[in-house]
């Protein structure tokens, strides 16, 4: 079996950004400054606001049901926040803020008023990261994390459910439904039975989705994967706007210039930086075992 610290690691959100912008993709996912030789992550309040949603629920999958709401949703919510908050979250003032905290706080109290899936069983896939080789040969591996697996008693299967935090719904073209639709069959042991969105800013309820097919799904991430393995080999990420770049890549290059605020080392040990509220938001676009619990 090839090394796996040497193979190419894709994902979601890095193919979401080779196809928007290989230059974006290179600095978000490649590039590493030479005097901290750490990668960069620019925040902004509205990656802000996903984080602190995603993680107060996302924490939820590893209790019990019985277990779930011992503590006030509002009160995980406070906690997760305050690690966001301020010029750590991208906010410059405090009406952009509280804004943004109100949001959040909104979609805590929609989930705790009709928790559908949350109050149920789920499964919860014991690797921190579930990924799989996608092509030994090609030295390619997938990895992902998913927000939500439902556990289906009646059928011993999965649904997937991926939170969203954002004001728009996720395009049909999304490459985000077969990536997971092919993880989560090969990091687990059971079907996948359903896929669902829950847009919390609007909905009480999830907007399930057409499974999409396994084989073709593996196709189309191949052609993607092949694609950014040789973009590395090659150490060729052009901007497909040009030299004067695009709304993707232009925020990282700001902080490659010097133009940004250093505030920090996030979770994964990236350094955080903070450009001015206009910058931020022309770049911003919205083998393992399982447990039930």
């Amino acid at each position: 079996m090839p090394d796996k610290f040497a193979a190419t690691w894709v994902s979601h959100s890095s193919m979401s950004d080779y196809l928007h912008c290989p230059r974006a993709y290179y600095l978000k996912n490649v590039y590493k400054d030479p005097k901290t030789s750490s990668k960069i992550q620019i925040m902004s309040p509205a990656l802000a606001l996903g984080q602190a949603v995603h993680e107060t629920l996302e924490a939820l999958s590893v209790l019990r049901v019985e277990e779930r709401f011992s503590t006030p949703l509002p009160e995980r919510f406070a906690k997760n926040w305050e690690k966001i908050s301020g010029k750590k979250g991208g906010f410059f003032d405090e009406q952009t803020e509280r804004k943004y905290r109100r949001r959040g706080e909104e979609m805590i109290a929609r989930v705790f008023n009709h928790p559908g899936p949350i109050k149920r069983k789920a499964v919860k896939i014991i690797d921190d990261l579930p990924h799989f080789w996608l092509s030994e040969q090609d030295e390619i591996i997938l990895c992902g994390k998913i927000d939500w697996l439902e556990y289906l008693a009646d059928e011993d299967a999965v649904h997937i459910i991926d939170f969203k935090t954002g004001k728009s719904k996720e395009s049909d073209d999304s490459m985000q439904l077969p990536i997971y639709h092919l993880l989560v069959s090969r990091c687990q042991g059971r079907e996948v039975a359903k896929a669902s969105y829950w847009y919390l800013e609007t909905d009480n309820d999830l907007t399930e989705k057409e499974l999409p097919d396994l084989q073709k799904a593996e196709k189309d991430i191949m052609d993607v994967a092949r694609k950014i393995k040789l973009a590395r080999q090659l150490k060729k990420f052009d901007c497909p706007e040009g030299a004067g770049g695009c709304r993707d890549c232009i925020p990282f290059e700001s902080v490659l210039k010097g133009d940004a605020e250093f505030v920090g080392k996030d979770g994964f040990g990236r350094d955080m930086y903070i450009l001015p509220f206009t910058k931020v938001e022309q770049g911003t676009t919205e083998g393992s075992e399982s447990i039930i619990l």
